[in-house]
Order: C-alpha cells, then sequence, then structure tokens
C-alpha cells in the first residue's frame, strides 16, 4: 500500500469518527421516545414473550405509564450494544 493511499484511509476513518460522534451527540440531546411493546419487539425482531422475560431478567430497561409497559428508545440501543460486545 503506498503512503498516498494509507494517508487516505486514515483521513476517511478520522472524518468517519467525527460523524459518528457529531451523530451520537445530536440522538443524546434529543428526547428519548418511548416504544409500546410491540414496537420495542419488532425492533428488536423478537416476540412479545421474548421481550418481557428480557424486560423481567433486567436487560432490557422499561416503564410504566398507567397499565401500559413502555420501553425507552435508548434501552434500545443499550440492549443492542451489550449483545454486540457479548
Amino acid at each position: 500500500m503506498t503512503d498516498r493511499l494509507a494517508l487516505a484511509l486514515v483521513e476517511l476513518a478520522e472524518a468517519i469518527r467525527a460523524e459518528v460522534r457529531s451523530e451520537a451527540a445530536t440522538v443524546a440531546s434529543a428526547p428519548d421516545r418511548l416504544l409500546s411493546v410491540d414496537e420495542a419487539a419488532s425492533a428488536l425482531g423478537l416476540g412479545r414473550s421474548l421481550l418481557y422475560a428480557e424486560i423481567g431478567a433486567g436487560r432490557l430497561r422499561s416503564c410504566r405509564a398507567g397499565r401500559r409497559r413502555l420501553i425507552p428508545a435508548a434501552s434500545i440501543s443499550d440492549y443492542i450494544a451489550r449483545a454486540a460486545e457479548a
């Protein structure tokens, strides 16, 4: 690999990192959206029963609003990140 190509790849990697950081900062400052159980299950590709099992095991945060169980969108992202690490 030539020095010029290596330098271009390093610059590209830095630009991607900067864009990801910028996007993460934007998402972090936005208000969190609450998803229904069906929406969260669909987003994760899980069934309702498994989603409730993950909530019960403490691996997925949720909250109650009256009789409804709602899952913060950030909780979905956290769950995916932890699953990717395992």
